[in-house]
């Protein structure tokens, strides 16, 4: 039976260029802030590191904001070898604030943002640009070396360079691929943080083994909403002829080619098989009364209303190039879940091996499996770990398989499950009782917890006021193939 590949969520950017090699890059980074007085003003202090340089700054009330470039080593295991700039953010508020360190493990936004763990400690933030996601792109581009241990080391020249100056707590913290780079990042440096908040975060231990994705679909939410939209899924494949001759007008009005994939008509297909997994990425169990009837519903209902949930220009050429980072690691270390389609025996027109991390990569970038590097990951979870919280969705396909860290006190860690919820699923969302206790331990990783709280964790409640801009959830809602 056909299985298909599951992709990943975030945004377009802009192409890196390479640096001089630097000397500094053999050692640890510079320290010169720290001997900078207490008085100098902070952009100075943090432009006084070595290897540091301003994009630019943008006024934010209560806050600095910078988004600024960092020298990094392509290499670090030879960090002579050549650098590259990797762009990333510092949301300033105060240094005797406890810092959090964020990254979506793709592109870096440049609008000044807070994650959650930054709200409730009312804290700094540091947002980093995974390498490869251009334009923290070297040039040209050594694949080989975009590797989670090589991520991992950028994280933590970042940390060393700016720990002068932001001295207090660290807690790391992403969503997704971001809840996955934090989770690599504390394996190999776990001396840097004093707590993670891995949100969504996959963990496909055994990449050829992926039956939990098959019970997940045979099982979430009801029969009838499963029913209705497996149903609208055939229906497209049904009337394949009239729904590919409107992606094919839709690829000619957006000027969408499909070379890397190989056809209009393969994107429509890969299209309509992540249908079901993007609706419940991103949508609500309330949301399945709107799906359209797979037999009375018009062509346009279906078309829009998939291209709505998983987007017919997803399988791009102009699409898949912003992402050709994610595909990379996925189809060489992090691993593509899989799930089997029974209610489409017949209508698929490509094998099992077709909806591959390889088919999203262009064919001049070689690619090798590494086997072992998740199970590294898990293995060092369950036996290791401390101070780690994982925040899972119930109705999330993408928590399926995920992080069981380490059992006991002295551990101290937590895994939380948000009833309901999808792939944005937060800490905000779990019943009182749950969010007050994970609100106080985050509080006292980062040591700013107050004296009410620690005395009773069922007072913890955010520092912070709610901003509108601030804390918004940025999500691409044009498709649902992308963690």
């Amino acid at each position: 039976m056909r299985k298909t590949f599951r992709g990943v969520l975030a945004g377009a950017v802009l192409m890196g260029t390479l640096g001089a090699v630097s000397p500094a890059l053999a050692a640890e980074p510079d320290a010169t802030a720290a001997q900078a007085p207490v008085t100098t003003d902070i952009k100075d202090r943090i432009l006084a590191i070595k290897g540091m340089s301003l994009i630019e700054e943008k006024p934010y009330a209560g806050y600095r904001y910078f988004v600024l470039d960092y020298t990094q080593p392509i290499d670090h295991r030879h960090p002579w070898r050549g650098t590259f700039q990797q762009r990333l953010s510092i949301l300033h508020k105060d240094v005797s604030r406890p810092t959090v360190f964020f990254t979506s493990g793709y592109h870096l936004s440049t609008r000044p943002g807070r994650s959650e763990p930054t709200a409730l400690v009312d804290g700094n933030q540091v947002s980093l640009e995974y390498r490869y996601f251009t334009p923290s792109r070297p040039t040209p581009a050594d694949w080989s070396k975009l590797d989670i241990k090589q991520a991992a080391d950028d994280q933590h020249r970042v940390f060393t360079a700016l720990k002068s100056i932001y001295s207090k707590k660290w807690l790391s913290t992403g969503g997704s691929k971001g809840g996955m780079t934090a989770t690599y990042y504390e394996r190999f440096h776990p001396r840097d943080m004093d707590g993670v908040v891995a949100y969504v975060a996959p963990n496909d231990v055994r990449n050829k083994e992926d039956r939990a994705y098959d019970r997940f679909f045979r099982t979430v939410s009801t029969r009838e909403c499963r029913d209705r939209l497996n149903n609208l899924q055939r229906e497209a494949l049904v009337r394949r002829k009239p729904l590919l001759a409107k992606a094919e007008a839709l690829a000619k009005e957006n000027g969408s080619t499909f070379q890397t994939i190989g056809s209009v008509e393969k994107g429509f297909e890969n299209t309509v098989l992540d249908f079901v997994w993007g609706f419940w990425q991103y949508s609500s169990e309330q949301e399945c009364a709107d799906v359209p009837v797979a037999k009375t519903a018009t062509d346009d209902q279906i078309f829009d209303y998939i291209d709505a949930k998983s987007g017919f220009s997803s399988s791009s050429d102009q699409d898949l190039a912003a992402y050709t980072p994610y595909y990379y690691q996925a189809g060489t270390q992090l691993g593509a879940p899989q799930y089997e389609y029974p209610h489409l025996k017949g209508l698929l027109k490509w094998g099992p091996d077709y909806f591959q991390p390889r088919v999203y990569v262009p064919r001049d970038i070689p690619m090798k499996w590494q086997d072992g590097a998740m199970r590294d990951i898990d293995r060092w979870v369950r036996r290791d770990a401390r101070q780690m919280m994982f925040v899972y969705g119930q109705n999330d396909p993408w928590g399926s398989e995920r992080f069981a860290p380490a059992r006991g006190a002295r551990n101290d860690n937590h895994v939380y499950t948000v009833p309901g919820a999808n792939h944005g699923a937060r800490v905000a969302g779990l019943p009182a009782d749950q969010q007050a206790a994970a609100v106080a331990q985050i509080q006292k990783w980062a040591g700013v917890a107050p004296a009410a709280v620690q005395a009773d964790p069922a007072k913890a409640k955010r520092l912070t006021a709610y901003d509108a801009k601030l804390d918004r959830v940025e999500v691409n809602r044009e498709h649902g193939l992308r963690p």
